[in-house]
């Protein structure tokens, strides 16, 4: 891991720690420009972490300290997810496949992070997880069923129940409230990759299924 200190964070607010990982892609064309942009104080953001998509992790932000890299939007009613949370950019420009490098870079720094904060696979989101209606990273070409099969995210494996409605299993989830269509643009991108078109009945036991599998998100 590389130190490459950022001036953008602060105190994380209200003694809160670190209950959630927040991912994103950078949508820039290197890990170098996203450095020049997460360390540049005019810009204002940052993340703890940067994964390269050659594998560097470099470190931007103590842990201990709050980064800004979530911005408005709320999880399980709560909000100032950057008080609440780790962010970790992943070297992607929104559109590509995310390298094997990569991919292992981020296994290895998420099991090193549930372990040591003692925190549930259900803790790792993404950032339009929590920000339905303006963000849409890590993307349709995360693999968050990768993650999962290692216990570093939830995913469904066995069948829901499409008669529940689908607004509840959001909210059980987390989702925050926002129009329907961005939170099932959200949802989808998470646990549907690919679907589109109205609501379905696999959408509703999708839903169901991954609701079954969240833990509360604490205080």
């Amino acid at each position: 891991m590389k130190w490459h200190p950022s001036p953008n964070f602060g105190p994380r607010r209200t003694g809160q720690s670190p209950s959630l990982i927040v991912l994103h892609y950078t949508e820039m064309t290197s890990p170098e420009a996203a450095l020049r942009r997460l360390c540049d104080h005019q810009a204002e953001v940052s993340s703890h972490y940067l994964i390269g998509r050659d594998g560097t992790l470099w470190q931007l932000v103590d842990e201990a300290q709050r980064a800004w890299h979530a911005g408005a939007g709320t999880w399980q009613g709560r909000d100032d997810i950057n008080s609440r949370s780790i962010g970790i950019e992943l070297d992607n420009d929104g559109h590509s496949p995310f390298s094997a490098t990569l991919m292992l870079a981020l296994e290895n720094q998420l099991r090193d992070l549930l372990s040591r904060w003692g925190l549930p696979a259900s803790a790792v989101i993404a950032h339009s997880d929590m920000a339905p209606t303006r963000k849409v990273d890590p993307g349709p070409r995360f693999d968050w069923r990768r993650l999962a099969l290692q216990n570093l995210a939830i995913w469904p494996t066995q069948p829901g129940d499409p008669a529940r409605p689908l607004a509840d299993s959001l909210d059980t989830i987390g989702y925050p409230p926002a129009p329907a269509s961005d939170r099932l643009r959200a949802f989808r991108l998470r646990f549907a990759p690919g679907h589109k078109g109205p609501e379905s009945a696999g959408d509703r036991a999708q839903a169901d299924a991954a609701a079954r599998l969240c833990h509360t998100f604490e205080k």
